[in-house]
């Protein structure tokens, strides 16, 4: 029998067992609880925002959208958000799902921590985005019952969180820091890494190769 929690039902599926094994077996306890969250907070945040994600590629997307920033999954020479997405999409592409599915599922990662715009993309991103602002800024927690919340963090706690996210984020890109331009990563690292300054884009533009 599928698994239930505030409503929404776990898929229960080949697929999003297996998903489930790895990320809980290769990420600390701190990021599997918090992709389950986002997951079921997406997902309550869907019925508000009038879409129907399917909800094994919304699953996938949540497990796997902060995996790159740890080992193994993260890399050195990109953003933490695009590890987590070519992760995802492997992993869907060798149990055959279709590209264009990895395709979406990619673009949800990669965007997830872009504001606006994937709202106005495929249900699954914007779905993955709202699970994520919902659980890490606390955006639009009112369109969620307190009884709905209770049920998720009874499920998947958050200790701590505000702290600990923040420390994995920093972990997690500070040996990175030039792919942070350009994005909210950088105010990460301008918290909690001494020494670092973002790159300011009007100096890119003021000193860039072309004459005036």
């Amino acid at each position: 029998m599928a698994e239930e929690i505030a409503g929404i039902e776990i898929p229960d599926s080949k697929l999003a067992r297996e998903a489930t094994d790895l990320i809980r077996d290769t990420t600390p306890p701190l990021l599997f609880h918090h992709s389950r969250r986002v997951y079921l907070f997406g997902s309550l945040q869907a019925v508000t925002l009038g879409i129907r994600p399917d909800r094994e590629l919304l699953y996938v997307a949540a497990l796997f959208h902060d995996t790159g920033l740890v080992p193994p999954y993260r890399s050195d020479d990109q953003r933490f958000e695009m590890d987590g997405a070519d992760q995802a999409r492997a992993f869907l592409l060798t149990h055959g799902i279709a590209e264009a599915d990895a395709d979406t599922v990619w673009t949800a990662i990669a965007l997830h921590t872009t504001p606006e715009v994937p709202y106005k993309m495929a249900p699954e991103v914007a779905a993955t985005t709202a699970g994520v602002e919902t659980d890490v800024l606390g955006l639009n927690l009112a369109n969620i019952t307190q009884a709905q919340i209770d049920a998720v963090t009874a499920a998947h706690p958050r200790p701590d969180f505000k702290k600990q996210i923040l420390q994995a984020f920093t972990d997690g890109f500070k040996h990175r820091p030039d792919t942070t331009f350009g994005t909210v990563n950088a105010d990460v690292l301008e918290h909690f890494v001494p020494g670092f300054r973002r790159t300011d884009f009007v100096d890119v533009i003021e000193n860039s190769a072309w004459p005036e």
